[in-house]
């Protein structure tokens, strides 16, 4: 029995969706910061999204990194234990990307 070939479309790429483990929303992964955990149990933020161990995905969003930064729904994700040293580190990437954020946003808007 012959299968029939269907030509592949040319120009649509495969963009890769992630959800954030916050908000819940389906974004593209590029859109999205990853928080990996390692085999030594230590939490981090991976900025080139290759590191080794199991990964949550966060919006760069101030809201999910402000309020919605819960360590259970983190931990639940990770399927780990994050020390309070490691939490640290993670909170304060995403406090400082979100005031990054808000300060580029603020000149655009002064510009404008």
């Amino acid at each position: 029995m012959k299968r029939d070939k269907v030509a592949p479309q040319r120009g649509l790429k495969h963009i890769p969706q992630r959800t954030c483990v916050f908000c819940r929303e389906v974004k593209p992964k590029r859109q999205l910061v990853r928080v990996v955990y390692s085999a030594g149990g230590m939490a981090e933020v991976d900025v080139s999204g290759k590191k080794p161990g199991r990964g949550a995905y966060v919006c760069r969003s101030p809201g999910c990194w402000g309020k919605g930064l819960s360590k259970g729904r983190l931990e639940h994700a990770l399927r780990g234990k994050i020390d309070p040293e490691n939490w640290l580190k993670v909170v304060e990437f995403g406090t400082g990307f979100c005031s990054e954020a808000q300060s580029q946003l603020t000149q655009a808007v002064e510009v404008e």
